[in-house]
């Protein structure tokens, strides 16, 4: 199902913004029906890949309701949540439960990202690579503000290798996952978006050649329910490793 919300180039933010908007309200209810709730399992497993220290600082990108914030913030992280959806963040705020010195959610643009260089010891990213227009200047702004020593973790939907598995995958995603989206936002495009988005996304294996690309070292692929899902991290070399 070809969905009216994927747009390619500069069009691609936009309409983005008006998906998110839509479904902002529904949007946990419906990833816990679809994943059958295992996606919190791997939001927190992604927490856990990042280890930034006590009273480190943490970035979570595209942070939408902000459940992996939260997850960073309850493991000792000063952290930032950012995502353009104002209807997701006001999501995130209500549902807060840090004190606001260690949690704190920001308006902005993951290709332009509103802090210096090396600024976090953590940057982690769930479900929102996938939507950026521009993947590549997004893993370059992720690692820009990444400290030396620092990780940047990414989690998104995959590209199963076994091919029986990716077509009852697909399959799922084809004709169940737009059901949801029916059912409980009006709006079967909605959630087609995730395969007609998927189908344009190098996979994990993609990003993880990105990761090494910008100089990653200890580039990790985690492959989740058979591949479905893939959990990518990087290490960026400390300054006296780097070339």
């Amino acid at each position: 199902m070809a969905s009216q919300f994927y747009q390619t180039g500069e069009a691609r933010a936009p309409k983005v913004h008006e998906l998110f908007s839509l479904i902002a309200h529904r949007y946990d209810l419906i990833n816990d029906l679809q994943s059958l709730g295992l996606h919190r399992r791997w939001k927190r497993r992604l927490a856990r890949l990042a280890a930034c220290p006590p009273g480190g600082r943490a970035l979570d990108l595209c942070c939408g309701t902000g459940d992996v914030a939260q997850a960073l913030a309850r493991a000792g992280a000063h952290v930032v949540g950012l995502d353009f959806s104002e209807p997701m963040l006001s999501v995130a705020q209500r549902r807060k439960a840090s004190p606001a010195g260690v949690l704190r959610f920001v308006r902005g643009d993951a290709l332009r990202l509103p802090f210096a260089d090396s600024s976090f010891d953590a940057v982690t990213i769930s479900y929102g690579l996938r939507n950026l227009a521009h993947l590549e200047r997004g893993l370059r702004e992720m690692w820009r503000v990444t400290k030396p020593g620092g990780c940047v973790v990414v989690l998104d939907f995959g590209k199963p290798r076994n091919r029986l598995w990716r077509w009852c995958y697909f399959a799922y995603l084809r004709v169940c996952v737009p059901a949801w989206g029916w059912l409980l936002c009006g709006d079967a495009a909605a959630y087609g978006y995730i395969l007609e988005s998927l189908r344009h996304y190098p996979s994990q294996e993609g990003v993880a050649a990105g990761l090494r690309e910008t100089g990653g070292r200890n580039v990790s692929v985690v492959h989740l329910l058979w591949g479905a899902m893939g959990l990518v991290r990087g290490e960026k070399p400390s300054s006296a490793s780097q070339p």
